[in-house]
C-alpha cells in the first residue's frame, strides 16, 4: 500500500489526461466529451425502458452492527445531534448503543467491523434465482457506499471486500450470477458524500492518518473536497466501470463546485466505454447532479404525477426504516408496491425496488416473500408492464400526492384509481383496487378525445372468463368476472377497431 494509497492522493495525471489516455488506448472514437452539452447526445437504451423494474442492493459493513440504519457509520460518530439548529442536551441514541456494545468509538471504529463483515453464507447464483422469480430485469448492487468500503476487487483502497472482510470480488462474483440469469447488472456508486461522512475528534479513531484511506483525512466539514480526495473517487468510477462493464451507473454526490468537472468526466467516460463494448450505458442520478437530458433522472423514495417525456426512475426501498438490513425492520406490502410499480410505469418511469440482505449474504424472509409476491403477480400482469410505454394521459382517479420519503406501508389507491399503459395498438388498463361488479373507464367514454377508435374487445389478464361490456358517453362500462385473477391491481387489455366511429355506444362480450 502506497501513503498516496492511504491518504488518498493524487494520481499524478489531470482527470482529462487520464479520461483521454484510457479512451484513445482502447482504440475507440470518442464520441462523448465532458461538457454538458456534449453528454445531451445521449438517449437512454431501448432494454431499459422495457425493463420497468429493477432490484436494488444495500449491502455492506453497515450490515454487521445492523442497527439504526444504513448510516450507522455516520451516526456512531455523532455524540449529539443537531436539532433545529442546536446540538441535542443528550448524547444520540446511536452514539450511546455503539459505545456500550463495542466500547468508545476510540478502541472500536467502523473499521472494526470489517473482519465482521464475512459473508460466509452467501450464494450470489440463488440471489440471482430470486430477483429472476420477482420479476426484475435488472440487478443495481451498492458498490460502495458513503463508508468508503468497496465490494470490488479495487487497487485503489485497501478497504475492498478482496482484501479484507469476505475477501471476495463480491461484486464481480454478483455480476457473473446476475447475468448468466439473464438480467442487466449495474453498481452504484455513493463514494462522493465519503469526504464529509465522518467525524474527527481526538477520541475518535477517525483522527488517526492511518485510516484516512477509509475515513478521508482528517479536514473540517464545511472544507471543498481536496484534489487528491477527487482524483481518487474518480479512479474509482473508472476501476467501476472498466472492470464489471456495468449496464447502469447509479452515482451519488452532492451539489458542490468541484464536483461538476469530475461528475462531466464521469459521464463521458462511461458512456464512451459502454459504446466501446458495445452497450449504451443507463447513467443514474439525483437531484442537480447532472442537468436534464445528460442522463436518467432518480427519484429515492418519491414519484411523478405526471407523464415525463425522459424515461425516469424510482428508487425506494422493501423496508420503511433502513436501505441496508436492520434487525426489527418495518416492510412495505406487496399490494403497496405493486401499485407503486404500476403508477411509475405509466408516468414513463422505471422501479428500482432496494433489498437489505444481512452480513453473512443471506436474505430476510420476509423480504423474500415480498419480492416472489411481486413476482406472482407479474406472471400473471407482466404484458401490461414489461415494453409498455405511456398513453396520452397516466390515469384517472383521485389525486393523490406523497412526499419524498413519506411512503406509507399499504397502498394509498382505491377502485377509483385506474392507470394507463399501451403496447402497440393495444391499451391497457389497470384498476388499482378490486372494484366490485363493474369497471367504469371514463377515458374511453364514446366520443372521447383521447381515443376516437371504438372498442372491439376487453380482456382481463389471468381471466378465462368472457366479459361484457359496453361503451357510451359515459364511458367503457366492463361486468367484471366472480373471481379475482391475482390480489390487487386488475389490468384489462383493450382492443379497438380500426375505424373510428364518433359518438356511436358500442358493447360485447369478448373472452
Amino acid at each position: 500500500m502506497t501513503l498516496a494509497m492511504t491518504l488518498r492522493k493524487a494520481t499524478g495525471l489531470a482527470i482529462a489526461t487520464v479520461a483521454t489516455a484510457a479512451l484513445l488506448s482502447a482504440q475507440a472514437p470518442v464520441k462523448y466529451q465532458a461538457t454538458w452539452e456534449s453528454l445531451k447526445q445521449y438517449q437512454a437504451p431501448e432494454w431499459y425502458k422495457d425493463a420497468k423494474f429493477g432490484i436494488f442492493l444495500h449491502w455492506g459493513v453497515y450490515a454487521v452492527p445492523a442497527f439504526d440504519n444504513e448510516w450507522y457509520p455516520h451516526s456512531m460518530y455523532v455524540k449529539y445531534e443537531i436539532v433545529n439548529g442546536k446540538p441535542a442536551n443528550e448524547e444520540s441514541e446511536v452514539f450511546k448503543y455503539h459505545r456500550e456494545k463495542y466500547g468508545p468509538q476510540s478502541k472500536f471504529g467502523y473499521k472494526d467491523f470489517i473482519p465482521m463483515f464475512k459473508a460466509e453464507k452467501w450464494n450470489p447464483e440463488a440471489w440471482a434465482e430470486l430477483f429472476k422469480k420477482a420479476g426484475a430485469r435488472y440487478v443495481v448492487q451498492v458498490a460502495e457506499h458513503h463508508d468508503g468500503f468497496a465490494m470490488w476487487a479495487s487497487k485503489e483502497t485497501p478497504y475492498n471486500a478482496k482484501d479484507m472482510g469476505p475477501h471476495r470480488d463480491l461484486v464481480g462474483d454478483l455480476s457473473k450470477a446476475v447475468r448468466s440469469a439473464g438480467m442487466k447488472y449495474g453498481v452504484s456508486d455513493h463514494d462522493a458524500y465519503n469526504w464529509r461522512y465522518y467525524t474527527y475528534a481526538d477520541d475518535y479513531d477517525t483522527n488517526d492518518p492511518k485510516y484516512a484511506a477509509l475515513y478521508s483525512p482528517k479536514h473540517p466539514r464545511s472544507e471543498p473536497a481536496s484534489k487528491a480526495f477527487l482524483d481518487n473517487y474518480f479512479a474509482r468510477e473508472r476501476e467501476l466501470i472498466d472492470g464489471y462493464h456495468p449496464d447502469v451507473l447509479w452515482i451519488e454526490g452532492w451539489d458542490a463546485p468541484e464536483f461538476v468537472p469530475y461528475r462531466q468526466q464521469i459521464g463521458a467516460y462511461y458512456y464512451n466505454a459502454a459504446e466501446n463494448w458495445g452497450g449504451v450505458g443507463v447513467l443514474n442520478y439525483k437531484g442537480k447532479n447532472f442537468p436534464e437530458g445528460t442522463a436518467v433522472l432518480d427519484l429515492e423514495r418519491g414519484k411523478l404525477d405526471y407523464i415525463r417525456n425522459m424515461v425516469w426512475q424510482t428508487d425506494t426501498s422493501i423496508s420503511l426504516k433502513s436501505w441496508g438490513y436492520i434487525a426489527n425492520d418495518d416492510f412495505r406490502t406487496p399490494h403497496a408496491l405493486v401499485n407503486d410499480l404500476v403508477d411509475i410505469v405509466s408516468k414513463n418511469g422505471v422501479l428500482l425496488l432496494n433489498v437489505g440482505p444481512r452480513a453473512d449474504g443471506t436474505i430476510p424472509d420476509e423480504a423474500q416473500k415480498i419480492l416472489l409476491e411481486i413476482g406472482k403477480w407479474l406472471r400473471v400482469n407482466g404484458e401490461a408492464i414489461y415494453g409498455t410505454r405511456p398513453w396520452k394521459v397516466f390515469g384517472e382517479g383521485p389525486e393523490h400526492k406523497i412526499e419524498a420519503f413519506h411512503e406509507p406501508k399499504d397502498s394509498v389507491f382505491t377502485a377509483e384509481d385506474i392507470r394507463f399503459t399501451k403496447k402497440g395498438s393495444r391499451l391497457y388498463a389497470i384498476v388499482l383496487d378490486w372494484p366490485g361488479e363493474q369497471l367504469i373507464v371514463k377515458s374511453l367514454a364514446s366520443g372521447s378525445k383521447l381515443e376516437a377508435r371504438p372498442v372491439a374487445s376487453v380482456q382481463l389478464l389471468g381471466s378465462k372468463e368472457a366479459l361484457k361490456w359496453a361503451q357510451d358517453p359515459d364511458g367503457l362500462k366492463i361486468q367484471l368476472p366472480q373471481a379475482k385473477p391475482c390480489d390487487y391491481a386488475y389490468a384489462f387489455r383493450i382492443g379497438f377497431k380500426q375505424q373510428p366511429t364518433v359518438g356511436k355506444p358500442t358493447s360485447g362480450a369478448t373472452q
